[in-house]
């Protein structure tokens, strides 16, 4: 299925999409994507000056680093390489309300990895587009891996994507990375492996292609392939006929 046009809608449409297809991701990781001992949930986090449960909020579990759970199950990389088209070695430079899929492992229920969803709140003005990149960052710096989907252009407060605002903020620069966003593949999908230096897998995309598989790491070394394209169907279909109709261009069913 063809990625639709998200901006053509309320963003409170997106938003209905968004909780839908995060609870289909969610239940293909724990309907037998994740290895024995991982379990995915969708958690919710706020913020207490803002009200926007959108955006990516580190919680205690992520304060400091997370030990490696067992190299068992997933994917290994050396074996078989995510096949992204683009992938970045970050350098890490001085270390230091949103629905956030996070996946966990049993020993001490201890955060793994955390998938985000973008939204058009977290790109409405600049400090959602710095808390969104402060809140990943402080994920990765301590140990917790990220998937970020990102199915809307660049703006104003982006101009060169949310990949482009993380990569600053990883690499502690005064300027915006001039980071290469395709012009005719704005949307984005980002994968980082936490460790000593980021490694992000990184998928460009425009409207009307289809969703490719993106990886999601357990351990530095190893990942689980998520079926974005399968997922991404799954909530279409569960999506009101009427809104449908408006964003595949066909005059509403009455």
């Amino acid at each position: 299925m063809a990625v639709h046009d998200w901006t053509t809608v309320d963003a409170g449409i997106f938003h209905a999409f968004h909780t839908t297809w995060i609870t289909q991701i969610n239940a293909a990781l724990n309907g037998g994507l994740l290895p024995r001992g991982y379990y995915a949930l969708a958690e919710q986090h706020a913020r207490d000056t803002i009200v926007d449960v959108l955006t990516l909020h580190a919680t205690p579990s992520i304060a400091l680093p997370q030990p490696l759970p067992p190299a068992t199950g997933g994917t290994s990389v050396a074996e078989a390489p995510p096949r992204t088209r683009r992938r970045q070695t970050l350098e890490v430079l001085g270390l230091a309300r949103r629905r956030t899929l996070a996946i966990r492992h049993i020993s001490e229920h201890r955060l793994i990895a955390i998938l985000e969803i973008v939204s058009p709140a977290n790109k409405d003005r600049a400090q959602h587009v710095a808390d969104f990149a402060d809140k990943a960052v402080s994920a990765l710096e301590a140990g917790v891996h990220v998937l970020v989907l990102d199915l809307f252009p660049p703006g104003p407060f982006d101009p060169h994507g949310l990949h482009a605002a993380i990569q600053q903020r990883l690499q502690r620069a005064d300027a915006p990375v001039d980071y290469d966003l395709p012009a005719d593949e704005p949307l984005t999908l980002a994968s980082y492996s936490a460790g000593p230096q980021v490694e992000a897998y990184i998928e460009h995309l425009a409207v009307g292609a289809n969703l490719p598989e993106m990886p999601l790491f357990l351990r530095p070394d190893r990942y689980v392939g998520v079926p974005l394209e399968a997922t991404y169907e799954g909530a279409w279909q569960q999506m009101p006929q009427f809104w449908r109709d408006v964003l595949e261009g066909r005059a509403p069913s009455q």
